[in-house]
């Protein structure tokens, strides 16, 4: 059964309180990175219908701090499927009431592993992009993915047929 991205749309909604920053009044990174695992692997979840274990998480890029009494705004869903992993882009954002004002915070890529009873790797349902937004994110995933291949010692440089396209002239 095919899917689409809208499918697996998590949205995520959190205050910021005195347990969950730093000495700077900011929102915690790990606390952060904890909530952003949540809402993928709920959005993991929902396009496979299975459990889901996380294999790996992008590079973490902090663009804005969100302050303490700011509200976190997460959105998660799933970019790309392969055999039994999935691609879940999270875009982060922070929002200050009083100001009335929502800014960027971060964006990252998780990727999720669904499991069968046995808890071993089962295949997940073959995602459809519709928009062109979808589908630009659907054509980088596998770019994405053999990046993280290869930083893993899973797949040799020589093998990134999609990464080497991107050096080629052509």
């Amino acid at each position: 059964m095919t899917k689409k991205p809208k499918d697996s749309i998590v949205i995520m909604t959190e205050l910021v309180l005195p347990n969950d920053t730093n000495t700077f009044g900011n929102l915690m990174g790990g606390r952060l990175m904890y909530w952003m695992d949540i809402a993928a692997a709920l959005s993991a979840q929902k396009h496979c219908n299975a459990p889901v274990v996380t294999a790996s998480v992008d590079n973490l890029s902090f663009v804005n701090p969100i302050k303490l009494g700011n509200v976190v705004h997460i959105e998660a869903r799933v970019t790309r499927s392969f055999n039994t992993s999935m691609e879940v882009m999270l875009n982060v954002w922070g929002e200050d009431l009083v100001r009335k004002d929502r800014y960027k915070s971060n964006t990252a890529y998780y990727t999720f592993v669904a499991l069968d009873a046995d808890g071993k790797p089962t295949p997940v349902p073959a995602i459809e992009p519709e928009t062109d937004e979808e589908k630009e994110l659907y054509n980088g995933a596998l770019r994405r993915r053999q990046l993280r291949l290869i930083l893993s010692n899973k797949m040799k440089p020589g093998e990134a047929t999609e990464l080497r396209r991107l050096f080629e002239k052509g």
